[in-house]
């Protein structure tokens, strides 16, 4: 048993899981959408693939994806980060974020929701339930579809989110995404053995 010390200082309990993807969520339809930034997402199920989003009940876009019942999550890079940092301070009673921060809106393949053109990810979601948890309620949502910009796939067919610079979210500051320091199974991946000339 490690019995060494720490200088470890304890809180009560709060939300500080660090980083987050501040991502754009895209909701309402292609004549009248809006755009709320959150970080409170994340894969929740493979199969059938399945995600969440946490919103405020007094937020704008929050009636209007309990009433669409979908909406779409868009990965945000550090060239838009700027607006995704507006489009979560600022409210869509107040403001067309389309409109302001000069992102594109285009028609998605499964929902009503439209996608944001700028982000190199859309992920189309279809609301399954949605509790109640105190300061936010879950909106539980069935992934239907994922959009991808096709420079980031290589002739096999592989994705390289690497390439697009996404941005990450901790405590109240914005990151850009760094150097790459493993892959999944990487710590129990037998090394290859050098073929001798």
């Amino acid at each position: 048993m490690n019995t060494s010390t720490s200088n470890k200082i304890t809180w009560k309990g709060g939300a500080l899981i660090a980083p987050l993807p501040p991502v754009m969520v895209s909701c309402g339809t292609i004549d009248n959408g809006n755009i709320l930034t959150i970080a409170w997402t994340g894969i929740l199920n493979t199969i059938p693939p399945t995600t969440y989003i946490s919103v405020r009940p007094s937020r704008f876009s929050y009636n209007i994806i309990k009433e669409s019942g979908d909406f779409v999550i868009n990965l945000t890079t550090t060239h838009i980060v700027k607006a995704a940092d507006f489009c979560g301070v600022r409210s869509g009673r107040d403001y067309d974020k389309f409109a302001i921060t000069g992102l594109n809106k285009q028609a998605a393949s499964k929902v009503s929701s439209p996608i944001i053109t700028e982000s190199p990810l859309n992920i189309e979601c279809k609301v399954r339930d949605i509790v109640s948890l105190g300061s936010h309620d879950m909106f539980i949502s069935d992934i239907l579809a994922v959009n991808v910009d096709s420079q980031l796939i290589d002739d096999k067919g592989k994705l390289h989110l690497d390439k697009c610079s996404l941005a990450a979210y901790a405590h109240g500051e914005y990151f850009e995404l760094g150097k790459k320091i493993g892959t999944f199974g990487f710590s129990v991946r037998k090394k290859k053995k050098r073929k001798r000339s």
